[in-house]
């Protein structure tokens, strides 16, 4: 079998070092496997994404030195490599579900549904047996079907959910019509013969959803990873409130791509930290490449001072 990953990022804003090293890792993960690599865009975001947050994305990964063999740039049989493009395959495969019509908000369902603070509300089946505000605007949920969902992660281990229960019927299409990310990537990555699924593990939780779509469509489960993610000092997701430069930065400030790299194999264990102010390029990590190296819970980026407070360089 020819494995087949992909790095999916949405053109909404720059690339982070949390980015970077899920780019890097799924990259690895597939060349180290002698596989295709598939460099898909998210764009379903209408309002936020901007073409010139795409371009700049892929210029900077392949600053880092990562390439792929289908994208938006350069082609490939699975096209289009945009999700934006993609509507005719999302409405075929609605179309095959089992969904209702929900008129309700966001607002709505944070006040009746139960759910700790910022987390994602269970659906109550308030329009289950019909829009409860005929004539609105409505989203279509799917009724998921009963029953536990258990997968095997190759780095988090074996996880379960009763999607039923602690999620709901979740949202497919939203009441102004687009498209939403659990439908969109489960027929993305089955058109394009993704084998495996390597990204962050702030997407672990929407991997049972994925895979009841996937049964209920009759289309392959891929292998799941996910990566653990890079924290600040304060032990959240690390971002531009921790004072972490963007790909942007780092390149604009002169630092090597060979040490961005570095430090992002140390954190995942992938290198030692002797070789971290050296440099390495991907492809000399692909030989000792394993993802049982990688460890399972979130962690700091202990990189070279220029990575933490990178200044761009003066014109």
């Amino acid at each position: 079998m020819t494995v087949v990953g992909r790095y999916a990022p949405s053109p909404t804003g720059r690339l982070h070092l949390g980015n970077a090293r899920t780019a890097l890792l799924a990259w690895l993960q597939v060349r180290a496997a002698g596989g295709r690599f598939v460099l898909r865009v998210e764009d379903l975001d209408p309002q936020r994404s901007r073409p010139e947050h795409e371009a700049r994305q892929l210029e900077e990964l392949r600053w880092l030195g990562l390439d792929w063999d289908e994208g938006p740039d350069v082609g490939g049989p699975n096209g289009p490599y945009r999700q934006s493009e993609r509507g005719d395959l999302y409405a075929a495969a609605l179309a095959q579900l089992d969904t209702f019509a929900c008129t309700c908000t966001r607002r709505e369902l944070r006040e009746v549904a139960s759910a700790p603070h910022g987390a994602e509300p269970i659906y109550p089946g308030t329009c289950r047996a019909g829009p409860s505000r005929p004539g609105k605007p409505a989203s279509q949920r799917w009724r998921v079907p009963s029953g536990e969902v258990w997968f095997d992660d190759q780095i988090a281990g074996r996880r379960g959910q009763d999607v039923a229960v602690e999620v709901g019927e979740f949202v497919l299409r939203r009441a102004d019509g687009a498209w939403a990310y659990q439908l969109a990537v489960v027929v993305d990555d089955a058109a394009m013969g993704v084998t495996h699924v390597l990204r962050g593990a702030d997407l672990i939780d929407s991997t049972a959803r994925q895979i009841l779509l996937q049964r209920s469509l009759g289309v392959p489960t891929p292998s799941f990873a996910h990566a653990p993610l890079i924290v600040g000092a304060d032990g959240y997701k690390l971002n531009k409130r921790h004072g972490a430069p963007d790909l942007s930065a780092l390149r604009a400030a002169g630092v090597d791509p060979r040490r961005v790299v570095a430090a992002l194999a140390v954190s995942a264990g992938l290198l030692d930290t002797a070789h971290e102010r050296d440099g390495v390029e991907p492809r000399e990590l692909l030989a000792d490449f394993d993802l049982a190296r990688v460890p399972r819970d979130p962690g700091p980026l202990l990189g070279v001072p220029e990575l933490a407070h990178a200044q761009p360089r003066p014109s």
